[in-house]
């Protein structure tokens, strides 16, 4: 069964950057996208950044769209996160996902990492 793992999480202060990694093992899918979401604390989950694994194209939310970059290995079938010049309110709970069919959901999810960033 395919699982995604997610690192590199963790405390960083107000204009520092983090790079999140996400890695799919134990078995294929061949979903076409693979992207971040996170949660803060008391919100609902919040889609961040995709990428698609065929074309490479990427997609942001408006508030990760300057700062943040999406990047996909599929011979590793990896994707990561390269967060820069982070907020106070960027602090959450970041999970990595992907889509296992295609033109389908977001179905597999990882078990998330913590991004905290003090002011």
């Amino acid at each position: 069964q395919v699982q995604l793992v997610e690192s590199g999480g963790g405390l960083v202060q107000a204009g520092g950057s983090l790079r999140l990694s996400c890695a799919a093992s134990g078995g294929t899918f061949s979903g076409d996208y693979m992207g971040w979401f996170r949660q803060a604390p008391g919100k609902e989950r919040e889609f961040v950044a995709q990428v698609s694994r065929r074309r490479g194209n990427t997609q942001y939310a408006d508030s990760a769209r300057t700062r943040f970059t999406i990047s996909g290995d599929n011979a590793k079938n990896s994707v990561y996160l390269q967060m820069n010049s982070l907020r106070p309110e960027d602090t959450a709970v970041y999970f990595c996902a992907a889509t296992t069919t295609p033109g389908g959901k977001y179905e597999l999810w990882g078990q998330g990492t913590q991004v905290t960033v003090s002011s």
